[in-house]
């Protein structure tokens, strides 16, 4: 067993355990520049923390307050192994955010659980394990011109696509593929993500504190940096924050942080691209405040 003692484990992967990182290593920078914003606002509480790989097995999880979802950025690649641990910690510890709001959180059906309670999202349509449904005829169905596909569990765009009727005959050999181990979610393409980007908004203890704005590299449609996509400042505008603060008040539990990614939909409304209660990005670095407010959001389960 690990002899770490601390009140919180901050649960990160092991890429990105080493507690200083090299030179010019500014993805792991970032991510300690984070880490460590938020561990000195815990310690401003009277709370200590630690960083621990989520996947390492000497670990008793049952010495920590709480666990806090950080940088496990790697559980999408290992859903079974993920999934059993979740069981197994759940019981150990308290989670945060919940181990139900994860459970859910995990899938993208989540989004159709939204538009039920009358949250707008970017359409979509669920190809479930084992279909035998073609994209054209998904596409033709909808009267999508283009479209963006990729699974329901995944991140950091595995397996996105870009398609339109022309081009689907091409992924049908990956899909079949997909859909035999999971789902998929095909989604009509939002021309302004292309031109705008998305917004990313952050929260905590249901409070928004800042925004940033992800834009893709010209040419492409993914806002993710690895694929060229880039971070701005963004201001968000109330509409932002009262929408932002409707789609938390719709999770069951409460999540104690997050963040909600909008777009203009290609009608020109507000809609939810993703919700991300897992382990979001939150640019603690670009607002430090945040870090404060993120600390007692996790004080408040710790200290209750």
């Amino acid at each position: 067993m690990t002899d770490t003692k601390a009140d919180v484990v901050l649960l990160t992967e092991q890429r990105y355990t080493a507690a200083v990182a090299a030179e010019g290593d500014w993805y792991l920078g970032n991510i300690l520049r984070d880490d460590q914003l938020l561990q000195s606002a815990l310690a401003r509480h009277g709370i200590s923390s630690v960083r621990i790989d989520w996947a390492r097995p000497d670990v008793d999880w049952s010495q920590f307050r709480c666990a806090v979802f950080r940088t496990t950025w790697d559980y999408f690649e290992r859903q079974s192994e993920f999934t059993a641990w979740l069981n197994h910690v759940r019981g150990q510890t308290q989670l945060c955010n919940d181990a139900a709001l994860i459970d859910w959180n995990m899938d993208k059906h989540y989004l159709a659980d939204l538009d039920a309670k009358g949250i707008p999202i970017v359409p979509s349509k669920f190809i479930e394990r084992g279909s035998t449904v073609t994209l054209r005829e998904l596409l033709d169905e909808s009267g999508w011109d283009e479209a963006i596909l990729k699974p329901c569990i995944s991140g950091a765009a595995r397996h996105t696509y870009r398609l339109n009727r022309e081009s689907a005959a091409q992924l049908e050999p990956v899909v079949r593929q997909l859909l035999t181990d999971e789902s998929l979610i095909l989604q009509p393409l939002q021309q302004s993500v292309l031109r705008d980007g998305e917004d990313t908004l952050m929260f905590f203890n249901g409070c928004v504190t800042h925004a940033v704005r992800k834009v893709p590299m010209p040419g492409d449609f993914r806002v993710q940096d690895d694929y060229g996509g880039t971070v701005h400042p963004h201001e968000p505008s109330a509409a932002q924050i009262e929408f932002a603060q409707r789609v938390i008040a719709a999770c069951q539990p409460a999540p104690a942080y997050g963040r909600v990614d909008l777009v203009r939909d290609n009608h020109g409304n507000l809609a939810v691209m993703e919700l991300e209660l897992i382990e979001p990005e939150l640019w603690l670095r670009n607002h430090p405040p945040a870090a404060t407010a993120f600390a007692d959001a996790i004080a408040k389960i710790v200290l209750a």
